[in-house]
C-alpha cells in the first residue's frame, strides 16, 4: 500500500471512534458545548471524597481490575471527574457514566473518548498530558465498573466529630480585645486548611485558625460575635471574635463534602441556629448556633424541576438567611429547587419548595434584601426569589455560566437599581433590574450587558459608597487577564473599563498570580484582592484605594499561602455588596 494512502487510512480509523465519542457526548441533554478552558478549571476541582474508602463491587461484565487499580482510578475520578459527572456517576453538569451506558461502549471506545475529549465539554485528558496512556486505560475500565457509593453521614457520625472546645458558659461575657471586629477579614488559606484573620485597620495578622480542607466560605453571625467557616470536607469551625485572640470554640463535620454554611439572622433568632449544606450526602443540617450541636438533618434527594425525574445526589449549594422571616433559603443544585426552610420550630419544620432551574449555585441579595438572586449556572439563568412573599419573582436568561459570588448592587443611571453577575463562559457582565415598585418595566430583565476582559470571572463587587464595579477573570487562560482586574465607572457605564495590574503591584516571584475576589473594607474606601499562586510559591493580598484606583498597600506573610476568598465581618454580617 502507498505510504500516503496507508497514513490516511490510519488517521481515518483513529478519527472514527472519536467521531462516535463526540456524537455520544453531544447527544447528552446536559452537555455543555464549546467548553472553555476556564470552565474546565472550574468544574474539575478536587473532591475530598477522593480519600474516602469505598467498597469495590465486582461486576462480572466489566473488565477486570485489581483493588489497587480500582482505588487509584477511584481517586482520579473524584479528583478530576466527579464535579461534572456526579458522585454516583449518574450525571450532574456532565453526562451519566453508569455501566448501563459504558459497558456497551467498550474499553477501546472509552479510551478514545477520554484521550481526546469532545466539543460537548469532555476534556482531552490524554492529549493534554493530564493522564498517561496507562491512566487513560485505567479510567476506561473504571467507568464500566459498578459505581462505588460513599458512606452516608447521619447523626451518629456527626456527633462523633462534634467538639465543644470552649463551652458557652466559659466564654467571655464581653469583647476582650481591642480589635475593630467590623473590619476583620477572614481570609481562606486554601491549601493549608486554615483561615487567616487580618486586622483591616492595621493590616496585621491577628491569628491563623486551623479549619477544614479548602475553606469555601466564612459567615458572620447576626450579632457580629461569631464567625462560621466551612471547608470542602464539610468541617465547620466556630470562631469566637470576643476572645482575647479570636479562635475556635467548637467544630463538627456535617458530611463528607460541602460548600455552604449560614446563621439565623431574623429578629429574635440572632445567633440561635446555624445551617450547613452538603454535597455528599445530599442533605442540610440545622445546628445550635453557639455550640454547633446537630439538631435536625434533612435530605434533598428527589425529583428535578424540569423532567420530574428522580436524582440520587442533588447537592446543596448556597444558603442564605432571610431578613423578612425566620427562614433559610436553601438552593439545591441538581434538582433546581429552592427550599424556603422555616426554622421557627425545628421540631415541626416547614419547607416551601420553589421551582427555579437546574444547577443552582451561588448568589446574593438585591439592595433591598428582599430578593435573592441565584445563578443556575449550567442553565445560563438567574432566579429571583421574593423572600417576603415566598415565591419566584422571575427567571432571567443571562450569559454563559453565570458565577456572581454574591453579585453587585448599584444604580444604573438609565435603568435604576440593578444586580450584576459575571460569567465563567463568556466576557459579559449582565445587569438585572431589581426594582419592581419604581422600575417595573425593567424588573427581572437584563437591562444592560457590559463587556469585560474575558471569560473565567468568579467574582465581582461594588459598595453602596463606591462608584466602581470591580470584575475579576481568575480562570481566564491568558495570564495578562487572570493577573489583572477590570474596573467600571458605575456612573458612566458606556465608558471603557480600566485594567489594573494587581499581580504586578504585588511584586511576587514565579507563580500563577491569579487575581480574585474583590472585597471591600468596613468603610467602603478600600478594595482587597487575593493574588493566588501555588502552595510552594509566594502569594499576597493587594489593597487598592477605591476612589483613586491606586495601590495602597501589599500584605505579605510567609504563612499567607494560597489565599482565595476574603470576607469582611461587617459586610458579611449585613449582606453588603
Amino acid at each position: 500500500m502507498h505510504k500516503s494512502k496507508w497514513l490516511l487510512k490510519s488517521i481515518g480509523l483513529a478519527v472514527l471512534p472519536l467521531a462516535f465519542a463526540t456524537a455520544w457526548a453531544e447527544d447528552a441533554p446536559d452537555a455543555h458545548k464549546d467548553v472553555t478552558p476556564a470552565e474546565l478549571k472550574y468544574q474539575a476541582g478536587a473532591s475530598p471524597l477522593a480519600g474516602v474508602e469505598m467498597h469495590q463491587d465486582v461486576n462480572p461484565k466489566a473488565p477486570s481490575m485489581t483493588k489497587a487499580e480500582f482505588d487509584k482510578a477511584r481517586q482520579i475520578y473524584f479528583e478530576r471527574c466527579a464535579g461534572c459527572h456526579g458522585v454516583l456517576r449518574k450525571g450532574a453538569t456532565g453526562k451519566p457514566l453508569t455501566p448501563d451506558i459504558t459497558l456497551g461502549k467498550g474499553t477501546d471506545y472509552l479510551k478514545v473518548f477520554i484521550e481526546y475529549g469532545s466539543p460537548a465539554g469532555m476534556p482531552n485528558w490524554g492529549t493534554s498530558g493530564e493522564l498517561t496512556k496507562d491512566e487513560v486505560d485505567l479510567m476506561a475500565r473504571y467507568v464500566q465498573q459498578t459505581p462505588p457509593q460513599p458512606p452516608e453521614f447521619g447523626m451518629p457520625e456527626m456527633k462523633a466529630t462534634w467538639k465543644v472546645i470552649v463551652p458557652p458558659e466559659q466564654r467571655p461575657t464581653k469583647k476582650m480585645n481591642n480589635y475593630n471586629l467590623n473590619n476583620i477579614f477572614s481570609t481562606t488559606l486554601r491549601d493549608t486548611g486554615e483561615v487567616m484573620l487580618i486586622d483591616g485597620d492595621t493590616k496585621k495578622v491577628i491569628n491563623i485558625v486551623k479549619t477544614g480542607y479548602a475553606v469555601h466560605i466564612s459567615r458572620t453571625s447576626a450579632s457580629g460575635r461569631y464567625l462560621y467557616v466551612i471547608g470542602r470536607d464539610a468541617k465547620i469551625n466556630l470562631i469566637d471574635l470576643w476572645m482575647p485572640k479570636p479562635d475556635n470554640v467548637a467544630e463538627i463535620r456535617t458530611g463528607l463534602e460541602a460548600r455552604s454554611v449560614e446563621t439565623s439572622k431574623y429578629k429574635g433568632f440572632e445567633d440561635k441556629y446555624a445551617i450547613a449544606g452538603s454535597y455528599w450526602p445530599p442533605q442540610f443540617v440545622i445546628m445550635k448556633g453557639d455550640t454547633l450541636e446537630p439538631l435536625k438533618i434533612v435530605g434533598t434527594r428527589g425529583m428535578t424541576v424540569d423532567t420530574q425525574e428522580y436524582h440520587p445526589e442533588p447537592r446543596v449549594a448556597s444558603i442564605v438567611a432571610s431578613h423578612f422571616k425566620p427562614e433559610f433559603v436553601v438552593n439545591v443544585k441538581e434538582t433546581g429547587k429552592i427550599l424556603m426552610v422555616d426554622y421557627s420550630d425545628i421540631n415541626a419544620l416547614k419547607t416551601t419548595e420553589l421551582q427555579a432551574a437546574r444547577f443552582l449555585h451561588d448568589g446574593g441579595w438585591d439592595a433591598s434584601k428582599r430578593y435573592f438572586m441565584v445563578a443556575a449556572n449550567q442553565s445560563n439563568k438567574v432566579a429571583a426569589v421574593d423572600a417576603k412573599d415566598g415565591k419566584i419573582a422571575g427567571i432571567i436568561e443571562v450569559g454563559k455560566i453565570p458565577h456572581p459570588g454574591r453579585g453587585a448592587n448599584f444604580i444604573d443611571p438609565q435603568n435604576g437599581p440593578v444586580w450584576a453577575t459575571g460569567h465563567l463562559g463568556d466576557e459579559t457582565i449582565s445587569l438585572i433590574g431589581t426594582d419592581p415598585a419604581k422600575h417595573k418595566a425593567n424588573a427581572w430583565k437584563v437591562v444592560r450587558t457590559l463587556k469585560g476582559q474575558g471569560g473565567g470571572s468568579l467574582f465581582l463587587k461594588t459598595h453602596p459608597k463606591s462608584q466602581n464595579l470591580w470584575v475579576d477573570t481568575t480562570l481566564n487562560p491568558d495570564p495578562k487577564i487572570s493577573q489583572s482586574i477590570a474596573v467600571f465607572d458605575i456612573k458612566n457605564l458606556e465608558k471603557p473599563y480600566d485594567v489594573l495590574p494587581i499581580a504586578e503591584w504585588a511584586n511576587l516571584g514565579e507563580g500563577a498570580k491569579r487575581v480574585l475576589q474583590p472585597e471591600y473594607n468596613e468603610k467602603g474606601d478600600e478594595v482587597w484582592f487575593s493574588v493566588w499562586s501555588a502552595k510552594n510559591q509566594e502569594s499576597a493580598i493587594v489593597v487598592v484605594d477605591d476612589k483613586t484606583r491606586k495601590l495602597k498597600t501589599v500584605i505579605k506573610d510567609p504563612k499567607l499561602i494560597t489565599p482565595t476568598g476574603k470576607f469582611n465581618m461587617l459586610n458579611t454580617q449585613h449582606d453588603i455588596y
